[in-house]
């Protein structure tokens, strides 16, 4: 993070603009719109700057920029149309632990303005650190679009009830569900839009003498396989709601910077040969989390159905009647073949697809002349300390030796890697790659070359 996104109150602080042109006044418009004693020192002004001068709003400082001008300021704008002056200024207000916003110079500012969607109280930013202030201007615009007019007055209504809630609700997860209901209460929002505040105050009431939510619940979300443009709208949704993740260490980073922030983590990682904490206890953590009323989610790589233990662990809640959902995710089968450009089925190469557990000594026999069958494709998952016997069994039960294999580390990621050969090879092509890793077979692999584009 470059920039530290921060809202100032600036009301009555002393602000000073160094420029008086057509520039400086869009930057001049902000700084009054925020209440600020705003100061501009320019060696001309434009005739904005004298009208507003004349009505009170500003107080102007004709001539060259003198740093006594940065006397009791608590930020500083350099918009004028000679960079060596912006630069100026800047170095004295840096000097002086000035905030300084340069215009056209990102590089050299230690502030930004970014562009705003301003629905009083309720404020958001979008900028672009500078370089790509185009980019910023359409995401605002798509942004202001979105987001209707009145939920400035949800948001004040919500200011003169915050006491009341605080008083009424006496834990922090009843509160939030209250505010939860509050905002997303369509009637509420349109009986503010149209002005109807004898109703909004009569629907406000029945959202106060609902029974509140005592009872907790689990839902089980698949985060996909690593990339987070992957996660399902559900699924964001989910983790924004919860008060507790439960996760494990197959979930990117990049997900997990989508929770909410209060929201309490727990780390349940496990990887090959290394269960840091025992399924039997992560079932266990589960259960007792929803039975004290909180709102889990357990986030799993991948799909939480498919080699996940998804229904493992709904077991115990269902036994417990603890209410559980489920939102699936992008299985790593699905999303690694897709980001390596292996279609998993094609006319010319396979009719099925088979979705195999590489934990081969703890899952009971598998029906290897079965998985030997041309027009297929195999996957197999947590399988790297296993090639060398997926190797041998495949061999052994008929699967030609030059048969295309692919393994993918770290799939749909930006760091993912694909090393690919044939059957032949797959214990030595093992040991190219690390865990996280699929492993896939089938002459749907030799179409990499062709259809790569991650």
């Amino acid at each position: 993070m470059e920039y530290f996104p921060l809202f100032c109150r600036l009301q009555g602080k002393r602000c000073l603009l160094v420029g008086g042109g057509e520039v400086a006044e869009r930057k001049a418009r902000l700084l009054l719109a925020a209440g600020a004693d705003l100061h501009v020192g320019a060696l001309n002004f434009s005739a904005a700057f004298h009208q507003w001068a004349q009505q009170g709003k500003v107080t102007l400082l004709q001539g060259s920029f003198n740093t006594c001008w940065l006397s009791d300021c608590w930020l500083v704008v350099a918009a004028t149309d000679n960079d060596q002056v912006n630069q100026h200024v800047a170095d004295a207000a840096d000097a002086r632990r000035i905030f300084c916003n340069l215009v056209d110079a990102p590089a050299q500012a230690s502030a930004i303005m970014p562009s705003i969607i301003d629905r009083s109280p309720l404020m958001i930013a979008v900028s672009s650190g500078g370089r790509a202030p185009v980019l910023a201007r359409l995401l605002r615009e798509k942004l202001e679009a979105m987001l209707p007019q009145h939920l400035g007055q949800l948001a004040r209504l919500a200011g003169t009830l915050r006491a009341r809630v605080k008083k009424q609700f006496a834990s922090v997860s009843q509160r939030r569900h209250f505010w939860e209901r509050f905002f997303s209460s369509d009637r509420l929002a349109q009986t503010l839009a149209n002005g109807d505040m004898a109703r909004a105050n009569d629907l406000t009431e029945t959202l106060f003498n609902a029974a509140p939510e005592t009872h907790g619940d689990v839902t089980l979300v698949g985060a996909g396989p690593g990339d987070a443009g992957l996660l399902t709208l559900k699924g964001l949704q989910h983790i924004q709601q919860a008060d507790v993740i439960v996760y494990d260490r197959l979930v990117s980073e990049e997900i997990l910077n989508l929770v909410r922030r209060d929201a309490e983590r727990v780390f349940v990682g496990k990887r090959a040969g290394d269960h840091c904490v025992p399924q039997a206890q992560i079932n266990q953590l589960l259960l007792e989390q929803a039975q004290r009323g909180k709102r889990v989610v357990r986030l799993k790589g991948g799909d939480p159905f498919i080699f996940g233990r998804g229904g493992e662990e709904l077991e115990l809640l269902a036994r417990h009647h603890i209410p559980f959902s489920v939102v699936p995710g992008i299985t790593a089968a699905s999303g690694c073949a897709a980001y390596s450009g292996i279609p998993l089925t094609h006319r010319d190469h396979a009719q099925s697809v088979r979705l195999v557990t590489g934990h081969l000594q703890h899952e009971g026999r598998l029906g290897w002349q079965k998985l030997a069958a041309d027009q297929q494709t195999l996957v197999f998952y947590m399988g790297l300390a296993q090639a060398s016997e997926i190797q041998h069994q495949l061999l052994q039960h008929g699967m030609r030796a030059d048969m295309p294999v692919a393994l993918v580390e770290n799939g749909t990621r930006t760091d993912q890697r694909v090393v690919t050969g044939t059957l032949i090879q797959l214990d030595e092509l093992s040991r190219q790659v690390t865990s996280p890793s699929l492993i896939i077979v089938g002459s749907v692999v030799s179409l990499r070359d062709t259809l790569r584009w991650f």
